[in-house]
């Protein structure tokens, strides 16, 4: 797992080509994300308030885009937490792997878009905050 800080997760702005007709959002690997996507899924359908999440990858890095509505991404490296809103289509939020990431709040018919460099892997990921907290102390 790399020993990343809650800074190195950036909010990034993405091209937003507009049109009257509504506007549009391109997405390349390697330029507006920072790695090569090898994975795209998205939540939805989840009651307002309600929490996802709350895991950390080992090498996996995340881009998050709120596709639709608004909602919270809730970032800790074990000594700093940081909150991160989502709530514009042509922003997204990388997140390298070494960080625990729980999406909050979620406004009803939101849809997280998530793009990963890596296939699913249950082995990438640590589901345990103590069991993170204790390899982020071993590095």
């Amino acid at each position: 797992m790399q020993n990343k800080s809650v800074y190195d997760c950036s909010l990034i702005e993405l091209p937003k080509i507009e049109n009257r007709a509504g506007n549009i959002t391109p997405i390349n690997n390697n330029i507006e994300v920072p790695f090569s996507v090898q994975r795209v899924f998205y939540l939805y359908d989840i009651p307002g308030g309600e929490s996802r999440g709350a895991h950390s990858h080992k090498e996996c890095h995340q881009f998050l885009v709120a596709a639709s509505g608004a909602f919270e991404v809730q970032l800790d490296d074990g000594r700093t937490k940081r909150n991160v809103l989502l709530n514009r289509a042509n922003y997204g939020l990388h997140i390298p792997p070494g960080i625990w990431a729980s999406e909050v709040n979620f406004s009803s018919g939101s849809i997280c878009l998530v793009l990963a460099s890596h296939k699913y892997d249950e082995d990438d990921y640590i589901r345990d905050y103590k069991l993170y907290l204790n390899e982020r102390t071993n590095k």
